[in-house]
């Protein structure tokens, strides 16, 4: 057994647990190290309303906000490195409709990058879907709704106006965009792991996308992207191989985020042991990825947590936190 199969044997426990006390149906725990050594534990049920199976390291997660950084920050970077967009420039530069109403609102200030850094005053939930299921439609209503300002938070809107520009910009929507190697917008029901049983869709989510605004707007920059451990783990390796390159996803823009990541903070979700270059991320299904470019290693926790129902306590938020500790433990 090597080291790595150690560790990772180590970090699986807390899954393990979860699992076993039933806070969690099931889970894929994956981790490289800068050898290029690659080591899975997959464990539980893929589902288990109405069916039930099992969950395998094959199997495909709905990743949730991971989309945020593992395509929409992906696609705007490389817009900003040739020369498409600038990043300290207004949305409006490529959205000249957006608020157009009002010239002189706030929202017509907020830049690129300011999104990719949730350092606006939107508001951290909108239920957008509430508002119909039109997508055009929907699309033109965000674009001319008044947001008050608010404090500075994580917020979805950031980056489902992001996923605006991109739609603008490439002129197809963002389903119709390629969504990298190993990545998908929908999976096959048989090979996914389930999410919701949802109260306005009537049926248990399967292969398509959890996110309420995400499945109103068939497709948005903030959710709906799927893959499976080896395409998470995959994406990870080519950031730690990248040398000097993506250096704007480790460079902060606040005290807890980068561009479009997150850094180290007290209380965050890769545990206390992380070295300061490490960035990360997590998904409202109970998905993540944590790559730390000091020790050259990454690892992602992807669950079916919100199955059947987001409202229990799972416990994801101390499991991430474990996990990410045991993977740290010297």
């Amino acid at each position: 057994m090597t080291e790595l199969d150690v560790r990772l044997d180590r970090a699986f426990a807390p899954l393990a647990a979860a699992i076993e006390a039933g806070r969690i149906p099931g889970g894929v725990l994956g981790m490289i190290d800068g050898a290029g050594n690659r080591a899975v534990r997959a464990l539980g049920q893929a589902q288990t309303v109405p069916t039930s199976r099992p969950m395998r390291a094959v199997t495909w997660f709905d990743l949730a906000s991971l989309t945020k950084v593992l395509f929409t920050t992906e696609r705007i970077l490389a817009l900003a490195e040739s020369g498409r967009i600038d990043l300290d420039a207004p949305l409006t530069s490529v959205l000249p409709d957006y608020r157009h109403y009002n010239l002189d609102n706030w929202e017509r200030k907020v830049t690129f990058r300011q999104c990719l850094g949730h350092q606006t005053p939107f508001p951290a939930v909108f239920p957008l879907y509430t508002y119909g299921r039109d997508p055009d439609l929907l699309r033109t209503f965000l674009l001319q709704h008044e947001f008050p300002a608010g404090p500075s938070v994580y917020s979805d809107i950031n980056f489902i106006l992001l996923g605006l520009a991109l739609e603008r910009i490439e002129g197809e929507w963002i389903r119709q965009m390629d969504p990298g190697p190993g990545f998908a917008w929908f999976a096959d029901p048989s090979e996914a792991a389930a999410t919701e049983d949802c109260y306005w869709r009537h049926r248990v989510l399967v292969g398509e996308v959890h996110d309420d605004n995400c499945s109103a707007l068939q497709g948005a920059g903030h959710a709906g992207l799927f893959g499976t451990v080896d395409s998470v783990l995959d994406f990870a390796a080519s950031k730690l191989a990248s040398a000097g390159a993506d250096a704007l996803i480790r460079t902060p823009l606040s005290g807890r985020r980068t561009h479009g990541w997150e850094r180290p903070y007290e209380g965050w979700s890769g545990g206390e042991h992380c070295s300061p270059r490490t960035i990360g991320h997590t998904g409202f299904t109970g998905t993540g990825l944590w790559i730390d470019f000091e020790k050259g290693q990454a690892w992602t926790l992807l669950t079916n947590r919100v199955h059947p129902t987001r409202h229990f306590d799972s416990g994801i938020i101390a499991l991430r936190r474990a996990v990410g500790d045991c993977i740290n433990a010297q």
